[in-house]
């Protein structure tokens, strides 16, 4: 599969798809024309080339309704509670996710990393193995990867990691790795480049969530080497 800054979707599992398309109605707080949309393609219309869009899909349209008179910041900050309770012990995670891992031989080593629909384990994108490079470049790609993919999708659902490295660099948009940029890492770090640049000029909304493998166990995308 190509990586994410040039996928195609088409070689996305109908699984995946039937995941993302129960959210249908979009609202826009921010674009060229505000409001609800029922089509992800007029939703895209009002987003694409607009500078700052915010927007998010909903399952149905009462709770879109709800959401857009709220405004983003009112919506987003009476959902932070609920995010922070789902990683609890008691809730568990949500289901309705991502989740993303890599997996190293050494580190530095062969790396590879892949994302899966959390509820069913299934495989929505694997990219690598690459000859040289470390299990945080893995993880912070595969977020990046997710994030990308999902934001095609039109879909806001949430995406676990269970590494606390990967979540800060993207949130700094910035892998803050020590590996040596070299002949055998040049077409890693090209996509580490890209990545970073695709952080830089996008926007998203999905919930970054650190998974808690002391309490539910292994993420549902790890690789199965330990």
């Amino acid at each position: 599969m190509e990586p994410f800054f040039v996928l195609n979707l088409e070689t996305i599992k109908f699984s995946f798809y039937t995941l993302v398309r129960q959210q249908k109605f979009y609202v826009v707080w921010k674009g060229h024309h505000p409001g609800i949309y029922s089509d992800w393609k007029e939703c895209e219309i009002q987003i694409l080339g607009f500078e700052g869009a915010q927007y998010k899909a909903f399952p149905d349209r009462e709770s879109a309704i709800s959401a857009y008179r709220l405004g983003a910041a009112g919506f987003y900050k009476s959902t932070a509670k609920v995010h922070a309770k789902s990683t609890s012990v008691k809730d568990g995670p949500f289901m309705n996710s991502i989740s993303v891992d890599a997996a190293c031989s050494g580190n530095p080593g062969p790396m590879e990393y892949r994302g899966v629909i959390t509820a069913t384990k299934q495989e929505i994108f694997r990219i690598g193995p690459f000859p040289m490079g470390t299990n945080n470049i893995g993880e912070f790609l595969a977020l990046v990867h997710g994030i990308a993919l999902l934001k095609k999708q039109g879909s806001n659902i949430p995406i676990y990691s269970d590494s606390v490295n990967a979540l800060g660099w993207v949130k700094k948009k910035a892998a803050k790795t020590k590996l040596p940029r070299s002949e055998k890492t040049e077409q890693l770090f090209q996509l580490l480049d890209r990545a970073e640049e695709w952080l830089r000029n996008n926007t998203y909304t999905n919930p970054l969530l650190k998974w808690e493998t002391e309490v539910w166990g292994e993420i549902p995308a790890d690789f199965g080497r330990k």
